[in-house]
């Protein structure tokens, strides 16, 4: 017969303030970018245009609809922005929320959009180009 296990009142309240944290960090997050969401826009559609992971006919189209997407980021519930980025967690080891739902967006919507041509690059490719511009943004408050 497998034991029970029975977590103690401080270990739950441990896991608990864990949890709570990370999810505090997370809308911390996901504020910041808001706050940022023209500059973020601008420097992620630039980056992805001159790395030659985006082909497109139109780049300010291209920045219009990340702008978009991170005003929807912003405005997003947890399911939704879980559901969104779900096939992507694995990508990288400690996924930074905002980098992997803008890839995310990339590669599941604005592959479809009249302005986009092409994306290359590996899932890893974009996401570490998409990654540099939120962190370099973002830390740069």
């Amino acid at each position: 017969m497998s034991k029970v296990f029975r977590p103690s009142h401080r270990e739950s309240s441990l896991l608990s303030k864990i949890e709570s944290s990370k999810e505090h960090a997370r809308r911390r997050t996901i504020s910041a970018a808001r706050d940022h969401i023209e500059t973020l826009g601008n420097a992620i559609a630039m980056k992805l245009v001159e790395h030659r992971l985006v082909e497109t006919t139109d780049k300010n189209g291209l920045e219009e609809q990340i702008v978009k997407c991170l005003d929807t980021l912003g405005k997003a519930d947890e399911f939704d922005i879980d559901y969104l980025i779900a096939p992507y967690r694995g990508l990288v080891k400690h996924p930074h929320v905002v980098s992997l739902y803008v890839t995310a967006f990339l590669l599941e919507k604005l592959i479809n959009h009249k302005s986009v041509v092409d994306i290359f690059g590996s899932d890893n490719d974009i996401y570490g180009c998409i990654h540099e511009q939120v962190v370099k943004v973002l830390t740069n408050q």
